[in-house]
Order: structure tokens, then C-alpha cells, then sequence
């Protein structure tokens, strides 16, 4: 069930295209961070969702639990205007310093992403003061080999990125890439299991409280990947191709298809859990499984996201 929140936490939640967002503050006079800033496209709205919250405060980091374009594309704009470092967890710092859109996803994944600039390092260890609550940063690798999740320990609250939502947890796109990472996956869900939080702030979706519940539907999720990956590669093609819906919301047919046929990871699912299947075919039996699932709807040759 979702819940409310305790002071000092405001989640903005934005939705699939891009991340929720969680302002962490303290005293009027104290800086407050930020836990990921969104999607590109939806940079303005951040920004305008975190000023009108700051009510005037200072914003002094931003956190990144990992650097997917859905939970970072925002930085480069809130580093701008508000002046606030971006912090990262370190798995990726060179990539990001570099801006090495293949090593950083956005290039494969055929999504967007401002170049920002790397201020710190976000270690698994670290701990994070804001006001009287403590967070403490653990690795929680899987959906991401880099990314953390935040936990404070004295409420039982955790902010768990893509490691775990209320009904299952992101895309594991080591697995895309033929490097086993299903036994992350659980370790990670064995972690959160072991935190025993009573509030949890996903990534995308409304704050819960039932993890146990929660965690069970995962762990019957991953149960399900690892007695047939292919299902997890069903999964994997329609998040992205409903992704890049989300962004543009229709798009004809052919011009779909053609956007899936360039796009390298898409090319990778296939590979990696479709190589005896047409491309083709495959592809479109992607979005015939979208729409008979309601999340897209083709009329008259165009796909309509829903």
C-alpha cells in the first residue's frame, strides 16, 4: 500500500519516461539534496518541481543511484541554475567524465542524455547526513552493476532506485549483454530482505509499505527469468521499445520498426534470446504484444503510446 511521508522527504513521482525525483531536507537554512533528476526531455518540469519545493533553500548535491537516462537526464540542467554538484556512484565515473555515450547506455539504448559534469563519487559505504536522518549508501547491483540504493536505518526507509518496486524491479541489462547477473539480482532483493524497511521509495512508482510483500512478487519475477531468460528478453524488448513511446508518444509503423532495427540494444535482445527468430518478425510481434497488452494502440499505420 502506498503511505505517507515523514518530514523532510518530498517525492515527486514522475511516471516511466523519467524517474521519481526525492528532496531530502533539513533546516530552513540547511542545503537539501536531490536522488535522481528525471529524463532530458522532462528537465524543465524538474526544475520547476524542485524550485517551488526548495522554497527557497539551497540545493547542495545531486545523487544519482545510477546513471540510466531516466534517473540522470536532468543533472546537467539543475547543475546549471541551481548550482549543485552532481554526485555519482563511482562505477561509471570514468565513462561520464569521458561522456562515452556507449559505455554510459545512451548510444545503445537509442536515448538522450545532456552531458553533465562529475563532481564526486557516491561510495557504497558512504553515509549521508540531511537534518537528523542518516542514509546509508550500500551497493545493490543487478538491474545496474553500478548502483546503490539509499537506507536510513533508524526509520527502516529506503529509497531503492530500480533494485525493487512495488510489483518487480528494472530491466537486468547485464543479462542483455550475455554477463550473468540474475545472482545479483537476488543478493540484492536477499539485502533489502535483511534491511526489513517499512517504508520504500521506488524509482518509478508510488512510496510503499508492504515490502515483504513486494518482495515476494520479485523473487517470483526472478524466479521466472532464470527458469526461462527468454522471458526476461520478451520483457526486455517491450520496456524498450514502450520506452522510446513514452518519449515520442506516436510514431508510423515502418518508421517504428526502422527505429528498433538501428537501435543496438534491441539488436542485443535478439541476439542474445531470439537469434533463430526473423528480425523482423520479432520486432513486430514486439509491438503486437504491447498493444494486445493496452500499452500502445496502432491506428491507421501509427503506434500510439497509451
Amino acid at each position: 500500500m502506498s503511505a505517507a511521508l515523514p518530514s523532510g522527504i518530498t517525492v515527486f513521482e514522475r511516471g516511466w519516461l523519467s524517474s521519481n525525483n526525492v528532496l531530502l531536507t533539513g533546516a530552513d537554512d540547511e542545503p537539501a539534496i536531490l536522488v535522481d533528476t528525471g529524463y532530458v526531455t522532462h528537465g524543465p518540469q524538474t526544475l520547476a518541481l524542485v524550485r517551488h519545493a526548495l522554497a527557497g533553500r539551497p540545493l547542495g548535491r545531486i545523487l544519482n543511484t545510477h546513471l540510466h537516462s531516466d534517473h540522470c537526464g536532468g543533472n546537467a540542467l539543475l547543475q546549471r541554475e541551481l548550482g549543485a554538484p552532481v554526485v555519482i556512484p563511482p562505477g561509471e565515473a570514468d565513462a561520464a567524465r569521458a561522456w562515452d555515450e556507449s559505455r554510459l547506455s545512451y548510444r545503445p539504448t537509442g536515448q538522450r542524455c545532456e552531458r553533465f559534469r562529475v563532481d564526486q563519487i557516491l561510495h557504497p559505504g558512504d553515509l549521508v547526513r540531511v537534518g537528523e536522518r542518516t542514509w546509508q549508501v550500500l551497493a545493490a547491483p543487478g538491474h545496474d552493476p553500478h548502483s546503490v540504493v539509499l537506507f536510513a536505518p533508524d526509520e527502516r526507509i529506503l529509497i531503492s532506485a530500480d533494485a525493487l518496486w512495488e510489483h518487480g524491479f528494472g530491466v537486468v541489462f547485464p543479462e542483455i549483454e550475455n554477463r550473468p547477473a540474475f545472482a545479483e539480482v537476488r543478493a540484492t532483493l536477499d539485502l533489502i530482505a535483511t534491511l526489513k524497511p517499512v517504508l520504500v521509495i521506488p524509482g518509478h512508482g508510488a512510496p510503499f509499505t508492504d515490502a515483504d510483500a513486494a518482495l515476494e512478487r520479485a523473487y517470483r519475477r526472478l524466479d521466472g527469468y532464470e527458469a526461462a531468460p527468454d522471458r526476461h528478453g520478451w520483457y526486455a524488448g517491450k520496456v524498450l521499445a514502450k520506452f522510446h513511446l513514452l518519449e515520442v508518444q506516436q510514431q508510423p509503423l515502418p518508421e517504428l520498426l526502422d527505429w528498433l532495427a538501428h537501435t543496438p540494444y534491441f539488436r542485443r535482445i535478439h541476439e542474445r534470446y531470439f537469434a533463430d527468430a526473423d528480425y523482423g518478425a520479432w520486432s513486430q510481434r514486439v509491438v503486437d504484444e504491447l498493444e494486445r497488452a493496452g500499452a500502445v494502440e496502432v491506428r491507421d499505420g501509427v503506434v500510439f503510446n497509451r
